[in-house]
C-alpha cells in the first residue's frame, strides 16, 4: 500500500466565486480573523484533469435531469481515464467510485488585499453604435455598453496532491483493472500536469508551475507535508518538523529565481534539487512501483 504525495508552493491567481451585478470577487477562506484568497480544490482538480488529458475520453449523459459521467462494463475507471477522478452514476443502477487522487485548496500565504480592476466593452459598443446610428453618449444601454470590475489577486499559494497508487486504474464496480503500464502512465500524466500547470483566468494565461515542492512515495495515504510547508512574508519556514519528514526518504526541489527571500537558507538547510531532477526521480519511482 502506497501513495504519491506532493506539496507545492506556486505563484497563482485565485478563482472567482460569488458576484454582485457586474462585480466579480475572488474566492476566499477566513482564518484567525483574516481573509485569504484561495483557488478551490475543485478548480485545481478540474485544471489538472484537463491538462493531464484525463478528460479527453470523457463521456456524459443527462439522466433524471442530472448530467453524469457514464459508467458501464465497457466504460469504467479501468478503461476510461476520465473516470479516474471518481463518479456517481445513477441511471438504471447506482454506481459510485471515489477519486483515486485528492487535492487541497491552494491557499494564499498573504492576507487578502483587494485590488480592483475596472473594464468595459467600449470598443464593441462603439462598433455597434456606429453601425446602427446610435449616439453612444445618449443611449449607451442600447449599444450594449457595459462597465464591469473584478478583484484581482496573485500570490504564492500552497496546495497538496496525494495519489492512491493502489487505486489507480481499478474499478471494483465492474471488477476491472488496467495493466501496470497504463497505471504508471496515468500517474505520470497527473505529475506532469502539476509540473507544468497553467491556468486561464479572465482570459489571461497564468503560469502556476511549482516554485517549491516536497514529496515522494509514502506508505501513508495522506497529504504528508500539508502541515509543515508554510510560507510567511515570502519565506519558507525551515522548521525541524519539515526537515524530519524530508529525512524519511522524500525529496525537495526549488525553482531558483528569488521567489523566496530566504532562498539561500533553503539551499543551505534543505539542499534542494532542480525541478527537472525532482520530477524525473518521482516518475522513475512510479515506474518502479508498478514493476516497469
Amino acid at each position: 500500500m502506497a501513495s504519491l504525495t506532493l506539496t507545492v508552493v506556486a505563484n497563482m491567481t485565485s478563482n472567482y466565486s460569488e458576484g454582485l451585478g457586474n462585480i466579480a470577487s475572488v474566492q476566499k477562506v477566513y482564518r484567525n480573523g483574516s481573509a485569504y484568497s484561495v483557488r478551490s480544490r475543485e478548480s485545481m482538480k478540474n485544471a489538472i484533469m484537463v491538462q493531464s488529458g484525463f478528460y479527453d475520453d470523457l463521456e456524459t449523459e443527462v439522466a433524471k435531469k442530472v448530467n453524469q459521467k457514464i459508467a458501464s462494463e465497457d466504460n469504467n475507471a479501468a478503461t476510461k481515464r476520465a473516470l479516474e477522478g471518481g463518479y456517481m452514476y445513477t441511471n438504471t443502477k447506482t454506481y459510485i467510485r471515489n477519486s483515486s487522487f485528492y487535492l487541497t485548496d491552494a491557499i494564499s500565504s498573504e492576507r487578502f488585499n483587494n485590488e480592483a480592476r475596472f473594464h468595459n466593452n467600449l470598443y464593441m459598443a462603439s462598433n455597434y453604435a456606429k453601425n446602427h446610428g446610435i449616439n453612444l453618449q445618449e443611449k449607451a444601454g442600447d449599444a450594449g455598453l457595459m462597465p464591469y470590475q473584478y478583484e484581482y489577486e496573485k500570490s504564492l499559494k500552497t496546495y497538496s496532491i496525494t495519489i492512491d497508487l493502489d487505486m489507480i486504474g481499478k474499478d471494483e464496480n465492474f471488477n476491472a483493472e488496467a495493466d501496470a503500464n497504463e497505471k504508471a502512465d496515468r500517474v505520470i500524466a497527473l505529475v506532469e500536469a502539476v509540473r507544468n500547470l497553467s491556468l486561464v483566468v479572465k482570459g489571461n494565461l497564468d503560469n502556476a508551475e511549482p516554485q517549491f515542492i516536497v514529496g515522494g512515495i509514502s506508505k501513508r495515504k495522506t497529504h504528508y507535508f500539508e502541515n509543515v510547508v508554510r510560507v510567511n512574508s515570502d519565506r519558507i519556514e525551515l522548521s525541524q518538523d519539515l526537515k524530519d519528514k524530508l529525512s524519511e526518504g522524500f525529496s525537495v526541489a526549488l525553482l531558483h529565481g528569488n521567489a523566496f527571500v530566504n532562498e539561500q537558507d533553503i539551499v543551505k538547510e534543505l539542499s534542494p534539487v532542480s525541478m527537472k531532477e525532482f520530477f524525473d526521480k518521482v516518475e522513475d519511482e512510479v515506474r518502479k512501483y508498478y514493476g516497469i
